[in-house]
């Protein structure tokens, strides 16, 4: 199976390469980058990355406020406390959050080979699957770097969009300037040791917008995106 998909993503990323010219036919059917959804919903997209902190007063915000959440996660990061993302799958109903591929290792995939996209994507495909028991159809690569390649090598690994973000709320040092939100958004944030207090600005940014954190695949299939 590993060998069969590095030449899937090689022979595709051949075809990429000689079809290039304005928008080559290679990129068609190819998932797409979505940094915000298109839609007359009052609605925003909250995603957390990577899985390092297992902060309690997080988890108990999304719980209790039943906030729907996609979950880009590390498999290494989930491995020593995997209760502590169970228990947020486990949520039934709007609440509930799903885990979303984010790589092995995170890498710049733009930077690897085939087989090196190839093993950090299916790789932590295989493993969310394994973990969670559901095939992750959505990838964060990791820095928001993406090429046509790392789109090919994505396709060949069974994702369907590759999400990166309209607004990073982590607190990286210093708190950032809160943005407005608008409809479609999606906010970034990550499991630091401040994710809970980064967690609550954005939903009460979504408050004050009139918008309600809502989950993201359905979005992203009304929008004809997946």
């Amino acid at each position: 199976m590993w060998r069969s998909r590095v030449l899937l993503a090689a022979l595709a990323s051949l075809s990429l390469v000689l079809g290039a010219a304005g928008q080559s036919q290679a990129t068609v059917g190819l998932p797409p980058v979505v940094s915000h959804v298109p839609t007359q919903e009052k609605v925003v997209f909250i995603t957390i990355d990577d899985g390092w902190n297992h902060d309690p007063e997080a988890a108990r915000i999304l719980l209790d406020k039943r906030v729907p959440v996609s979950l880009f996660l590390l498999p290494g990061a989930t491995s020593y406390d995997t209760g502590y993302f169970t228990a947020l799958t486990a949520s039934a109903g709007q609440g509930r959050a799903t885990v979303e591929n984010h790589t092995v290792n995170h890498p710049d995939l733009t930077t690897l080979d085939a087989a090196g996209k190839d093993a950090e994507v299916c790789g932590a495909g295989e493993q969310v699957e394994a973990t969670f028991g559901r095939a992750p159809k959505l990838l964060r690569p990791p820095y928001g770097a993406v090429n046509d390649d790392v789109r090919l090598a994505a396709k060949a690994c069974g994702v369907k969009a590759l999400v990166t973000w309209t607004h990073d709320f982590t607190t990286w040092g210093q708190t950032p300037p809160t943005p407005r939100l608008e409809a479609g958004d999606i906010v970034l944030l990550h499991f630091t040791p401040t994710l809970a207090a980064d967690l609550q600005r954005a939903l009460d940014a979504a408050k004050a917008a009139g918008l309600k954190p809502a989950a993201l695949m359905p979005h992203l299939k009304s929008a004809g995106l997946v």
